[in-house]
């Protein structure tokens, strides 16, 4: 074995397992050290020196010998970190609209229970027969036949309630909006 950086990568390059440990032994805390520095983050660094030594195999190909090995590793990490910023942009970006999209999510159903409330006191208010009808087309989701069916009428009654029903919401709708 030697203490030369350049003969233990290029050993490591011809598939040597004892020289690439060797390489990984001697620099992980230098990966690390560079990789704090550039995060100021403990666990960043971790991750980012963690990322270089499992990706180091297949990077050690394009190192040349013409620097020093920590020279190059230096640039290796540089990367690395430039990449994890980016991710870590990526990701704030990301969790910032799905916090804009939970935001909206939640406006909408405070919405739709707001106005699932006014439907129901506004359904609430009709005269009864005209409220019955209701609750058994909109609520229970009844067709006019089988609500007709249910009430006792003829399924042209239930109609035309439907029709009042729907002119008095509109009515509504339209003073709350005066």
């Amino acid at each position: 074995m030697t203490d030369d950086d350049r003969e233990l990568a290029r050993q490591a390059c011809a598939g040597d397992r004892v020289a690439f440990q060797q390489l990984l032994e001697r620099h992980y805390d230098t990966a690390y050290r560079y990789a704090f520095h550039f995060t100021l983050n403990a666990e960043d660094a971790e991750d980012i020196a963690q990322d270089v030594c499992l990706g180091l195999a297949q990077k050690l190909r394009s190192f040349r010998g013409k620097s020093r090995f920590t020279t190059w590793l230096y640039s290796v990490v540089i990367n690395a970190c430039r990449d994890h910023l980016r991710k870590q942009k990526s990701s704030l970006k990301l969790q910032a609209n799905f916090a804009v999209f939970r935001e909206q999510d939640a406006a909408d159903q405070r919405h739709d229970v707001e106005r699932l409330d006014w439907l129901n006191e506004a359904v609430a208010s009709l005269e009864p027969k005209l409220r019955e009808t209701a609750i058994l087309v909109l609520g229970e989701d009844l067709s006019h036949s089988e609500a007709a069916g249910a009430l006792g009428c003829a399924e042209s009654t239930v109609s035309w309630r439907m029709h009042e029903v729907r002119k008095k919401l509109k009515t509504m709708v339209e003073t709350i909006d005066d």
